[in-house]
């Protein structure tokens, strides 16, 4: 059963609470800059390459809008230029979505010892690390980029219905970023904790149930995690902080559920 939050104001206050821990997160800068530099490194050398991409799509935007949009071709304009700019406002923002997510994806893959490193000094400031199970290495790792997978599923099916949405007038223009940035804020929220829950033996489904209890407080922290990843080298600067900031929501949220039988 979900947690009450006391309404709408309860809602609010747990979906800033959620905001706050990534703040949390970014104040290890201060306390633990070392630690905090050597996970900026994974997430530099990945975001090399999405900006390399991210550029290439900027010069082709038209193109690919123009392409997305092949009934109007033979539009007047300036319904026909006014067609394939909401084309590429919608998918500027599916681009965002999957970008961020996969961003994240890759560069825990990638930066997987360093974050754990980030991840075992949180919970060692936060009164200890819980019990690990002894898990082998490589059906780990491929546990884990299963469930990346499964959940870019998830992301790509919402970001073409969210793309879809992109061109109804107004709508795609105002409503349709807001949802791009609570999904893309969930789906974070999700990935992020995965070192802390995999540590005390909970998997994908156990994570997103979990999560779901506290899901203002989730996407709160995923939100703003999201919009600062958009924000160019945001992601290089806060990814390590991201992590951080996950373990507090983990434990917080796994405080919070009734001991199991």
């Amino acid at each position: 059963m979900q947690r009450q939050v006391g309404g709408p104001a309860g809602i609010l206050r747990e979906f800033f609470s959620g905001v706050r821990l990534l703040g949390a997160g970014l104040r290890m800068w201060v306390t633990a800059p070392r630690l905090m530099l050597i996970g900026a490194v994974p997430a530099l050398l990945v975001a090399v390459v999405y900006l390399t991409g991210l550029v290439i799509l900027g010069l082709n935007l038209e193109g690919i809008a123009a392409w997305a949009t092949p009934f109007a071709a033979d539009w007047q304009e300036p319904l026909r230029s006014l067609l394939r700019i909401t084309a590429a406002l919608a998918i500027l923002a599916v681009t965002a979505l999957l970008a961020v997510y996969t961003f994240v994806a890759l560069t825990l893959l990638v930066g997987d010892p360093f974050y754990e490193r980030i991840w075992r000094s949180v919970e060692r400031r936060l009164g200890g690390m819980p019990d690990e199970l002894d898990q082998p290495f490589w059906p780990s790792v491929l546990r884990a980029a299963g469930e990346a997978l499964r959940l870019l599923a998830a992301t790509a099916g919402i970001g073409i219905l969210l793309f879809a949405g992109g061109f109804i007038p107004v709508v795609g223009q105002t409503v349709i970023p807001v949802l791009a940035a609570l999904v893309g804020g969930w789906f974070l929220a999700v990935e992020l904790t995965g070192f802390a829950f995999e540590a005390r033996g909970l998997r994908l489904r156990e994570r997103r149930r979990a999560l779901a209890v506290n899901r203002a407080r989730a996407i709160g922290f995923g939100v703003a995690t999201y919009l600062v990843f958009l924000v160019p080298l945001g992601a290089v600067i806060v990814m390590p902080a991201a992590v951080a900031g996950a373990t507090l929501l983990t434990r917080g949220v796994l405080e919070r559920e009734p001991a199991r039988a």
